[in-house]
């Protein structure tokens, strides 16, 4: 049987739950269509959901079709205050179902919804709704999904045969090569299509009316025709994307089963270790629910019993999900209308965490507060009433705050000690940007014959198990990695807990001593205003520190539309604004656009007044021991006092002596050879031995010390060396947004930025007499087959779709290592660990800049000395 799972999608009002409802009504599987604006959906069973005529949660509902197909539609919410839901809802689809308004066209939240299904690689259907009322012809919404969604967008309407048959062919290089010989087979070409749809290079488009019935059962049939059963492994593994709780208060666990089977009885364990038996398996269609014994793989169910488990977690064999991409922007506190004990009141606000955890509940003891983080009032309004429905407690809000966050502008290490009596731990990490989005990431760096595994593993947990503050505003720290570099424990004091103290000790103590960069959230925006009003809008987004688009006009000329980002500080209550100045014809459309750095932050630093020497439950110091008892050391004196000597940091040059030798270190790592470049690279080396095992292109020379590069040696003993062709690889835009000059350039103009970075390469190119080659990232252009340009004498290369910079430069560094002494120039850390192992040379960009710099003062010193001589 095909058990596929199929989720509905849609910005808001655009008819998602109306068409769920017109898919179940006329397969069958429901025997009256419900409306939403009647109150009597199916799917909107909650009170809450029927009032307002919106989705809050997510829903299940079962769509059999035949005896040999059976699908698990999720409807999700589409009001962006609950994108959160719709989000944790899409690790578990096969597929999805888009819905788009004819008449309103590509909303700012349905692109944020094509964003999501791209992130999470989920095949794609398009019904494009509501074609009952006024709305554009078909062939001018078909080209606005191209231009905006690909040329994978294809209408499937019935009728159109030999036309429909050529745009697949196009998708597919043999299957077009059949088509035009003439010699392509309907089954070829249904299966074919089959399996471009589950590969995301077609995305079938239809029209109709759900209210009216219309398109619904060309959608359920190609459904039931173009999508691919998926394969299972036989062991236990299941993916958490929910937790509820039913009407009579048991706790429920959503899940999607990934592999082999489930039963009643049965002992699963949880991400905290803990064992939890299965006490009962629900299969949920709408309000209902039937209990079964056994589920398998393929199925969605909601299980009793279990109390640890979270929404994204990963059990048996599945792995973790992916962190969330959009996140709460603002934090609200939560003022109770009635007497009411607060930490109980916050135990109930942690229940509704559980159920959704991006509110990240947070209780403040000094202060007796308790603060939540919400999308926007919409949901606001919805958790005050879940509040007194479920908990009986009429509660407010006050005005808000904007969820601020921090980063670090260059690598720093930490460190931490915790030696009270009786106790011991030290830890060293290191703290690395890694870029805009990137969120947080962990690793370990350090020799387990300095510290054991297992106390590795506890640091990676500590790492990992909080949210660690700036020290700016005292916000959540985000975009870097942390790596454990170094540590001790002692065989018989340490305990667990005191590598947790290290651990935080450390974090701290190098936030501390970092350039620290303040984040503040933007909202990714749609402004629509009557024409005469658009001077006002721009003006206006344009005091907001925001950027936007050109204006674009609808057809008649009445509106104009202009999208793009705003700090949520400024536009979070524009939508008033545009209401009054437009007499309540502008629409406002806000999204979670990211975190970009703040256009004022000792404005917003000061408002806050964190300080973060005055803050004991985040502290930088460290706790030494002399004479029988435990000091605290300030995080400015302990890096002397540590008991450790960090590998990593040893012989690291300050900032002032790395840009004195920055050009004598590339003039030297230029006229090195492999070997002696491994050897002056040694950290880098035993990085990439420890994590990818011993390094075999080339056999290295005897370890010497750095006094031996100088020493000559006499003609009998040294052997010459074959003088191999070079060649220069540059991950181009990861070169562009390392240069600070290339950098501010791409900020205004990306292309020009390429360009320039070109003429500088083929002026290198041209006076060092080498091969360079230039790749720049294509993989996210659909349909991409990547080319290869030359230019002023250098080798342009655009990769080809679904292959990075990275992936290219460590395959072609691979083959090219054999024959060309091979350097590769980037800033990224892991690629230049890989391209090492490969036998090729790593030129960090920093150094790459300098070997640039000096050509070019070579090229104008030769230019000067001959316009000397012509005088």
């Amino acid at each position: 049987m095909k058990r596929l799972v199929i989720g509905m999608l849609a910005h808001v009002d655009a008819g998602k739950t109306t068409l769920s409802e017109a898919l179940l009504y006329s397969s069958g599987n429901i025997r009256k269509i419900g409306r939403v604006d009647h109150g009597d959906a199916f799917l909107d069973n909650f009170l809450l959901e029927r009032e307002r005529g919106i989705t809050i949660f997510s829903k299940q509902a079962m769509l059999k079709i035949g005896d040999d197909c059976e699908f698990t539609l999720l409807d999700t919410p589409g009001h962006v205050d609950f994108s959160s839901e719709a989000e944790r809802t899409l690790r578990v689809l096969d597929y999805a179902v888009l819905v788009i308004s004819a008449s309103e066209g590509i909303q700012s939240h349905t692109s944020t919804i094509w964003q999501l299904l791209a992130r999470y690689r989920i095949p794609t259907f398009i019904f494009i709704n509501k074609t009952d009322l006024p709305c554009p012809i078909k062939e001018v919404t078909m080209r606005a999904l191209r231009e905006r969604f690909g040329d994978g967008c294809i209408d499937f309407t019935e009728g159109r045969g030999e036309e429909l048959a050529e745009e697949i062919a196009m998708r597919d290089e043999e299957l077009l090569d059949s088509f035009i010989s003439s010699s392509l087979d309907s089954e070829v070409l249904e299966s074919t299509t089959a399996e471009l749809i589950s590969h995301r290079k077609i995305f079938p488009c239809l029209f109709g009316s759900a209210l009216k019935l219309k398109g619904v059962d060309e959608l359920i049939a190609l459904l039931e025709k173009y999508t691919v059963s998926k394969k299972y492994s036989d062991r236990f593994a299941a993916k958490v994307y929910k937790i509820s709780r039913d009407e009579d208060g048991t706790r429920l666990t959503h899940m999607k089963i990934t592999g082999g089977e489930l039963k009643t009885k049965d002992v699963i364990t949880t991400g905290g270790g803990k064992e939890e038996k299965i006490e009962r398996i629900r299969i949920y269609s709408g309000a209902k629910f039937t209990a079964v014994d056994k589920v398998v793989a393929g199925q969605v169910c909601a299980v009793c019993g279990p109390n640890e488990t979270y929404g994204g977690e990963g059990l048996g064999s599945e792995p973790e999900a992916l962190s969330a991409l959009l996140e709460p922007v603002l934090t609200y506190r939560i003022v109770p209308l009635e007497d009411c004990i607060m930490p109980e009141l916050y135990e109930f606000v942690k229940k509704l965490e559980e159920e959704d955890p991006a509110l990240s509940a947070d209780w403040n003891e000094r202060l007796g507060e308790i603060h939540v983080r919400v999308m926007g009032e919409v949901q606001l309004e919805v958790l005050e009433r879940v509040i007194l429905d479920r908990f009986g407690i009429k509660v407010a809000f006050d005005e808000g705050n904007i969820v601020y966050k921090e980063t670090i502008a260059e690598p720093v290490f930490g460190v931490g000690h915790f030696e009270p009596l009786r106790h011991y731990a030290e830890v060293h990490l290191l703290l690395e940007p890694t870029g805009e989005g990137s969120g947080l990431s962990f690793d370990t760096l350090c020799s387990e014959n300095q510290l054991e595994k297992n106390w590795q593993r506890l640091v990676m947990t500590h790492l990992s198990e909080r949210m660690h503050l700036g020290v700016l505003t005292g916000s959540p720290i985000t975009d870097m990695r942390i790596s454990l570099v170094a540590g001790r424990a002692h065989k018989k004091h340490t305990e667990g807990g005191d590598f947790r103290q290290a651990t935080y000790r450390a974090v701290r103590q190098g936030l501390m001593r970092a350039k620290s960069v303040l984040l503040e959230p933007y909202y990714s925006f749609s402004l629509t205003v009557p024409q005469e009003n658009i001077g006002r809008a721009i003006s206006d987004v344009g005091l907001m520190n925001g950027s936007f688009t050109p204006p674009e006009s609808s057809e008649d000329g009445a509106l104009m539309s202009i999208s793009g980002y705003a700090p949520v500080s400024a536009m979070r209550s524009y939508a008033k604004d545009v209401s009054a100045y437009t007499r309540g014809r502008g629409r406002l459309v806000l999204n979670f656009g990211g975190y970009k750095e703040c256009k004022e932050p000792d404005k917003v630093i000061s408002a806050i007044g964190y300080d973060p020497e005055r803050d004991p439950e985040n502290t930088a110091d460290s706790v030494f021991c002399a004479h029988g008892a435990g000091f605290v050391c300030k995080w400015n004196e302990a890096e002397g006092m540590m008991h450790v000597e960090n590998f990593y940091r040893k012989g690291q040059p300050t900032e002032e002596e790395w840009e004195e030798n920055a050009v004598a270190s590339a003039k030297k790592r230029s006229s090195l050879s492999y070997e002696e470049n491994v050897l002056m690279d040694k950290e880098l080396a035993t990085i990439f031995e420890r994590t990818y095992g011993p390094i075999k292109k080339r056999a290295l020379p005897p370890e010497r010390t750095v006094h031996d590069y100088d020493k000559k040696k006499s003609p009998k003993t040294s052997k010459p060396k074959p003088v191999l062709p070079e060649y220069l690889l540059v991950d181009g835009y990861n070169i562009i947004f390392a240069w600070d000059d290339l950098k501010k350039v791409a900020e205004d103009n990306l292309n020009l930025a390429r360009q320039l970075l070109i003429n500088i390469l083929c002026n290198y190119q041209g006076y060092r007499d080498i091969g360079v080659i230039l790749v720049f990232d294509a993989y996210k252009v659909t349909g991409g087959r990547g080319s290869v340009e030359k230019q002023g004498g250098i080798h342009v290369v655009y990769t080809k779709e679904a292959e990075t910079a990275d992936a290219y430069i460590e395959r072609v560094s691979l083959e090219m290592a054999k024959k060309y002494r091979v350097r590769v120039a980037t800033s990224d850390n892991l690629e230049q660990m890989i391209v090492l192992g490969h036998g090729a040379e790593r030129v960090p960009a920093r150094i790459f800049y300098e070997e640039v710099c000096e050509v070019r003062r070579a090229i104008d010193a030769e230019i000067e000395e001959l316009n000397n001589k012509n005088k």
